[in-house]
């Protein structure tokens, strides 16, 4: 089989020829059908991920395929040979087969493509988790999504606008907040040429902002909040980790909240399968889909790496193996 090797932090990955691995106790190989591709899986090439694996390692944190063989202990009438599922691994997922743990299996509905499924995970989990859970997000609130055209920032808009919310995307340029009004926001706003505070504020303010973005951004919406606000600190894609204002979050009553979705996988795994179970009720019904602006088979999973180190993408990057 061919899979995307990482062997050391100074060298850029390349695809090399591995046997297919047999799976452990405890564990299920899949026949990986696709692989979708987040701004962690960038960290990692480079060691900085909290998350990074041992050298050497494939990279993809979420994928979809069919089981193809069982563990000596897991049980077939759970997850039969055959059954096609999402699951988010951590790493292994550029590949064309991997050995991934029976628990982290996501059984898929019949209908779900493979792209689809591996896009869904991470991003989707992430936001209504994040909304839902950490936020609280009341109906009528208002909630600013910064990135909003990127793969959690669109699902942000999604979830926002299912749970009631008003919501003011902020992106780069016209074409990428095409996207974001696509998925239904109300106000669009351009991160590069506008007063970012000035604008939030004049649409009235902030009840909750979703930020996976960091940096200037973050500054200026949090100045935008509304008393007793809140802030998702989600991510830092523009590689600027900021320091929030004490002043201003104990004047304005405002909570800033941390998240990591794959650290309730861990510590909390129920919140992430009920979120899990809504988000595919929500999917069958047609009232949320993942956007996919970019496929790239296997061999080309360097240029799929850089197409979205480049910021080139909206909503998902996906490797197919098939």
């Amino acid at each position: 089989m061919q899979a995307l090797r990482v062997s050391d932090f100074a060298s850029p990955p390349q695809i090399m020829d591995t046997p297919v691995p047999a799976p452990k106790s405890g564990e299920v190989l899949v026949k990986i059908a696709a692989c979708a591709l987040n701004f962690a899986d960038l960290l990692m090439l480079s060691g900085k991920y909290q998350a990074t694996p041992p050298l050497p390692f494939s990279p993809g944190l979420e994928l979809s395929g069919t089981i193809t063989a069982l563990g000596p202990d897991v049980d077939a009438a759970d997850l039969p040979i055959g059954t096609r599922v999402a699951i988010f691994a951590g790493q292994g997922g550029l590949a064309d087969y991997g050995c991934f743990d029976v628990n982290a299996c996501t059984p898929l509905p019949d209908a779900m493509p493979f792209d689809e499924a591996a896009a869904f995970q991470v991003a989707f989990g992430t936001s209504h988790v994040a909304l839902a859970y950490k936020a609280r997000l009341q109906p009528g609130e208002t909630l600013v999504v910064l990135g909003a055209s990127g793969g959690v920032g669109l699902t942000a808009i999604e979830v926002g606008k299912l749970m009631g919310a008003k919501v003011i995307a902020v992106a780069r340029g016209a074409d990428k907040l095409a996207v974001a009004a696509s998925k239904g926001a109300d106000h669009l706003i351009d991160s590069e040429t506008a007063d970012l505070k000035a604008e939030i504020r004049a649409l009235g303010g902030a009840d909750v902002i979703y930020d996976p973005v960091g940096g200037a951004q973050f500054d200026a919406a949090i100045r935008a909040c509304n008393p007793d606000g809140r802030v998702l600190v989600i991510g830092f894609a523009s590689g600027d980790i900021p320091k929030p204002a004490a002043n201003i979050l104990m004047v304005k009553n405002i909570t800033v909240i941390g998240f990591y979705w794959g650290g309730y996988m861990t510590f909390k795994p129920n919140v992430v399968t009920d979120s899990l179970k809504q988000l595919f009720e929500w999917h069958s019904q047609g009232r949320i889909t993942p956007h996919i602006s970019a496929r790239f088979p296997l061999a080309q999973a360097t240029d799929a790496l850089e197409y979205l180190r480049a910021r080139k993408s909206t909503g998902k990057v996906i490797v197919t193996m098939e």
